[in-house]
């Protein structure tokens, strides 16, 4: 081979070796930037899914005519969303709006924030106001649930009358809790969910204690050494423990509790 022919060898070689890292070149940032663009069209994927979710979420929350707990709306949503995500994120959004995310009772609903109670008061509807025997029993109730009629009477120290009781069923604040396992095995009266609802607690335990009810002034600076607020959340003490009632012994109860009474009209 003459050196003619070696020298256009050599060229061929370079040349060759010279065109592949020129592909090389061009084929490298394109294969990053497709990799790059996959990832960016993840992401955005999660995004837009996260926010599809979040949409759901706000119309079954908005739709609802009550409450709805976690495992209701998992039902309704797809199989990927965290619900404990979904649900922060969105009470996030609306803690600076006209109206809130707020759990009651282990459930959720939207509500008016309470900064706005002084515009909404002409407009929002009451219910038929409370007679002082009524406030009176609906509170013992609540503080010391579960408590039978006997232990409510003993502490307000007079009767209660079945007019009063129902006024209290018939808003739905207070239910029949179960029997006393004690002799005579009397029912106990508990409060309800509708009335987390209308007070806005989350759970029983977030009644007020004695300090609140000495801020509000609606507790005598004259109390007893020996006085106390009951908390309502506190451990079931044996002397409590009820059996529940099953749906035959809370139909006759509501038959025989609409006919015992002998002095309807009566205010205690």
């Amino acid at each position: 081979m003459t050196d003619d022919e070696d020298g256009k060898t050599g060229d061929a070689i370079s040349d060759a070796i010279a065109a592949l890292r020129e592909r090389a070149d061009r084929q490298g940032p394109s294969v990053l930037a497709d990799d790059e663009a996959s990832k960016a069209l993840g992401v955005h994927l999660a995004v837009n899914t996260e926010r599809q979710n979040l949409r759901i979420l706000e119309a079954l929350l908005f739709a609802a005519n009550e409450p709805l707990d976690e495992e209701t709306l998992i039902g309704r949503l797809p199989l990927e969303a965290n619900i404990q995500v979904l649900l922060a994120t969105l009470a996030a959004e609306y803690e600076e709006r006209g109206v809130r995310l707020t759990e009651v009772g282990g459930r959720w609903r939207f509500e008016t924030a309470p900064d706005l109670a002084d515009v909404l008061t002409e407009v929002r509807q009451e219910p038929r106001k409370l007679s002082q025997a009524a406030l009176e029993t609906l509170s013992i109730i609540a503080y010391h649930q579960p408590v039978t009629r006997a232990e409510i009477e003993e502490i307000r120290g007079v009767a209660v009358s079945k007019g009063t009781l129902d006024l209290l069923f018939e808003l739905r604040w207070i239910r029949p809790g179960g029997r006393r396992r004690t002799p005579g095995r009397p029912i106990t009266y508990g409060t309800t969910l509708q009335f987390l609802e209308y007070f806005s607690l989350s759970t029983i335990g977030d009644l007020p204690g004695m300090a609140d009810l000495k801020a509000a002034g609606l507790l005598d600076a004259r109390l007893p050494p020996d006085f106390t607020v009951p908390d309502p959340s506190r451990v079931e003490q044996p002397e409590l423990i009820e059996d529940p009632l099953d749906d035959e012994e809370i139909h006759a109860f509501h038959v025989d509790f609409m006919e015992s009474d002998d002095d309807p009209d009566g205010a205690a």
